[in-house]
């Protein structure tokens, strides 16, 4: 479920893997805060950011398990494309100048109800065509980023870090009394680019990226946005969000597709 990793309930080596990326992920980020302190000149800036916008799917096929005992279906077709109110929270911690923590709330979920055109089997159960089925969808998403700022000109701010998110993810399936879900929760390590440019004293054009590919999976979110500070404390911005992404594995098949149009306000101290 967009998602690069193996799922949670996995092998025993998996979880180990994941534990051991968590913990390189976490002592890397706490060396680099420490270098990030001791050469800070400044005092300490903080930035909250408040996103909010409708999101739509263009893309959520799904096959829970990956096998012939379970069958390949959309949620496009099922509950249709949106759209559904989202929102995320960011804290950013700028270090200095040049080093930065980030951590976001990112919840995603929604749920709808219409009709199989053939027949499903979905998570052990199955639901029959022509009849009514409710589906459920959620991928929340937990992260905290590291960004380090390579380029710091009077108009145009360069930087790149890594991600450690953590997704809670349930796909649920209800028709008459019968009812299955699938759900997930697991780590991922993202890469992390940043851009930002100055257009005038007041305008700005911002570019963020966490996404990885390889292996069985990907997973991208990427957003543009134009902002515009009101003051140097506060600012407001808008633009566009997508996310894609998806895991082919055993045990789970699920790729979707996601577009936001989204408003920001933001506050600095």
């Amino acid at each position: 479920m967009l998602s690069l990793s193996q799922r949670s309930t996995g092998s025993g080596a998996a979880k180990r893997y994941v534990g051991r990326a968590a913990l390189l992920l976490l002592t890397g980020a706490a060396s680099l805060i420490s270098v990030g302190t001791a050469f800070a000149q400044d005092a300490s800036t903080f930035e909250i950011e408040v996103e909010a916008g409708p999101v739509w799917q263009s893309r959520n096929d799904v096959q829970i398990p990956n096998d012939a005992s379970g069958t390949r279906f959309s949620l496009v077709d099922l509950v249709g494309k949106g759209p559904w109110p989202a929102g995320r929270l960011y804290l950013t911690w700028n270090i200095n100048s040049r080093h930065s923590l980030r951590g976001l709330l990112a919840p995603l979920s929604y749920s709808g109800t219409g009709s199989l055109a053939e027949p499903v089997d979905f998570a052990g159960e199955s639901y029959q065509s022509g009849s009514s089925v409710e589906a459920t969808y959620k991928f929340n998403s937990y992260r905290i980023s590291y960004r380090y700022r390579f380029m710091d000109r009077e108009k145009l701010q360069l930087s790149v870090g890594f991600t450690a998110k953590i997704r809670d993810a349930k796909i649920e399936l209800t028709q008459g009394s019968t009812t299955s879900k699938d759900t997930d929760v697991g780590f991922v390590p993202l890469v992390n680019l940043a851009a930002d440019w100055r257009l005038a004293r007041r305008w700005h054009l911002s570019f963020d990226f966490d996404g990885l590919a390889g292996g069985p999976g990907r997973a991208f979110d990427v957003a543009l946005k134009l902002g515009y500070d009101i003051s140097d404390s506060w600012g407001v911005a808008g633009g566009y969000r997508t996310i894609e992404g998806g895991a082919d594995v055993e045990s789970v098949y699920n790729f979707a597709w996601f577009h936001y149009a989204v408003a920001s306000g933001v506050y600095r101290f």
